[in-house]
């Protein structure tokens, strides 16, 4: 047997004096990692099997487990580190390509926790959301470029479809295969339930769901998984997956492992086949493809439904914007490089795309100067934690976000970012029954529902704070905004001032 050079990331560490061998442990870790030994009466740990996912910790009913970062350690070499070596090794032993799961962990720069948000005080008074009228809602689409009269005065409507949506946020594209049935009926009853959206991601859609259509946003991608005219028409829009922040310029791939029952009918794809959608549309290769595209989907819904297109954030992401908004697409979506995923090849996704801050703001400010800001809306995506980072995404430029892996986490995520083994101890990235039955659907929705409605709140707040009373005044409202520990450069690109300035 040849000798393994890997030595574990984590180490499980029992109290034995706690530890009642009650085998909770050792049923709940779909790992394997804890195992009973019937001679002695005695739980033991394999640490190599441990992903760190806090399941076995947080279900010990005498607190006897803990996990702690191995302190194995390599001779310090500031070029080669641990990580470095580690990541050969197991190319050495596999041969493979890397893969990992939710986001970019490295410790690039984020531009969010280097802007502060200004406040009013006395000459422009700020705003009580308990007392006074505080709009959060949003419209997505296209925008006249003037208002129509008939010959009476009336105004005639020439407004294109529209997305409504109760505050500026909606749940990002995840796939049915790549998360359970139990999380997308969480997402699904949540969307509902605040009056926004959801995204299917490229798997389609369960015939379960239809009934959410009205809060639902349908994925095209270059696999066309589970697209047909019904699909189209079940939702409140088409987005068109060009790209994502986790893998720009790579496609997807779902392992033939999880294409059974309910994920294979949806796909339309054989069971046990691999749902590979490859990187490019293999009918896009222009901005015009794109626009006989956008149509087509348009002609397919009957000009009913606003076409979004979602594209990674890349150094050359305002051209790329700016021919978009001229293909007829009525909303844009710009996924940031720290956006998460189920599977991403790891290289990819730490070296590969820029952060959101500066592509939202780069691509508003693109189409105010080219003056086609208007026929587009812009949707901010990739590793929005928080209400703040929405303020700023939005003062930046964005007209709402999506957020992802914030809404996992409130689901029970807790990323240890193994979602690529399929074996998700919560629920959420697995389709093996006994595992995605530990996510409560009804709790899962209340959870999402509590962490939207307290984001909202605070949204409130810090524009009241600000003496703004309504999204659409924040929207690219800079003025607001003030970056610390940032170089001219950054402040130029992003628009804003240093703190003060």
């Amino acid at each position: 047997m040849p000798i393994s050079y890997i030595h574990p990331d984590y180490e499980i560490i029992r109290n034995y004096d706690k530890c009642i061998v009650c085998r909770v442990c050792e049923r709940q870790c779909a790992n394997t990692a804890h195992e009973y030994l019937l001679e002695s009466n005695k739980m033991v740990c394999d640490d190599a099997k441990c992903v760190n996912c806090h399941r076995c910790v947080s279900l010990c009913p005498t607190r006897a487990l803990k996990i702690i970062k191995s302190d194995h350690t390599f001779k310090e070499n500031a070029n080669w580190t641990g990580k470095n070596i580690k990541e050969i090794y197991k190319q050495a032993e596999s041969g493979g390509v890397l893969l990992s799961s939710m986001g970019n962990p490295e410790k690039y720069p984020v531009y969010f926790d280097k802007i502060l948000l200004n406040a009013s005080q006395v000459t422009n008074p700020s705003i009580d959301p308990l007392r006074e009228p505080m709009e959060t809602k949003v419209f997505l689409g296209s925008k006249p470029e003037k208002i129509e009269r008939d010959k009476n005065g009336k105004i005639i409507n020439n407004l294109s479809p529209h997305l409504e949506l109760s505050m500026p946020i909606m749940f990002s594209a995840m796939s049915y295969g790549s998360i359970s049935y139990n999380a997308h009926e969480a997402l699904a009853r949540a969307a509902e339930k605040l009056g926004i959206l959801y995204n299917t991601g490229e798997g389609g859609l369960h015939e379960d769901f239809y009934k959410f259509g009205k809060n639902t946003i349908v994925q095209v991608a270059s696999g066309r998984f589970g697209v047909h005219k019904d699909y189209l028409n079940s939702g409140a829009a088409i987005e068109i997956k060009i790209g994502q922040g986790a893998k720009p310029g790579i496609g997807g791939h779902l392992p033939g492992t999880k294409i059974v029952g309910d994920i294979s009918k949806t796909r339309m794809i054989p069971e046990g086949s691999d749902a590979i959608s490859p990187a490019p549309h293999h009918d896009i290769y222009s901005i015009e493809d794109l626009r006989q595209l956008v149509f087509s989907l348009k002609e397919a819904t009957a000009y009913t439904k606003p076409v979004i297109v979602k594209i990674a954030a890349v150094h050359n992401v305002s051209a790329i914007a700016s021919g978009i908004a001229r293909s007829g697409a009525d909303i844009i979506a710009i996924d940031g490089f720290r956006g998460g995923t189920g599977a991403a090849p790891t290289r990819i996704r730490d070296n590969v795309g820029i952060p959101i801050e500066l592509a939202i703001a780069s691509v508003d400010k693109r189409l105010h100067d080219e003056g086609i800001r208007d026929n587009v809306s812009l949707i901010a995506a990739g590793s929005i934690r928080s209400s703040a980072d929405i303020v700023k995404a939005i003062a930046l430029g964005a007209d709402a976000v999506y957020i992802g892996t914030a809404a996992l986490i409130a689901l029970g995520c807790h990323l240890c970012r193994s979602c690529q083994m399929g074996k998700c101890n919560w629920g959420i990235a697995t389709q093996i029954p006994e595992l995605t039955k530990r996510l409560n659907p009804a709790l899962g929705y209340k959870r999402l529902v509590n962490l939207m409605t307290a984001w909202e709140h605070e949204i409130k707040e810090m524009m009241g704070g600000m003496g703004i009373n309504s999204i659409e005044a924040l929207r690219g409202n800079r003025l607001m905004l003030r970056g610390v520990g940032l170089n001219e450069k950054e402040l130029k690109i992003l628009g804003i001032k240093h703190a003060g300035e």
